[in-house]
């Protein structure tokens, strides 16, 4: 059974940082892109970065220079490090998980991010 459970989000001051953490089980994790995707309210959700194997990374505009998605193959965990934080960067945070021998994907629950002074 695929399992994505998502850490450290939180309150944060605008300009501040957060690191999220998605830890991975049941799945072959380098058979697998990993990525963030966001939804404020109201609002659908939206692709944040995303990460394969090798280490190659796409990030949506309004974030590049600022949040930066890595990967530890070994711990089976991706990271989503947040920088120069701004309020309209609220919202819950999901891990996303895609590939596998037979395709399929998967989420995490989410994690809220609220920047606010």
């Amino acid at each position: 059974q695929v399992q994505l459970v998502e850490s450290g989000g939180g309150l944060v001051q605008p300009g501040g940082s957060l690191r999220l953490s998605c830890a991975a089980s049941g799945i072959i994790f380098s058979l697998y892109t990993m990525g963030w995707y966001r939804q404020a309210p109201g609002k659908q959700r939206e692709l944040v970065a995303t990460i394969v194997y090798g280490g190659s990374t796409y990030y949506t505009d309004s974030v590049k220079g600022r949040f930066t998605i890595s990967r530890d193959n070994a711990k089976n965990t991706v990271y989503l490090q947040m920088n120069s934080l701004k309020p309209e960067d609220t919202a819950i945070y999901y891990c996303h998980a895609r590939g596998g021998e037979i395709y399929r994907e998967s989420w995490g629950r989410g994690t809220q991010v609220t920047v606010s002074s």
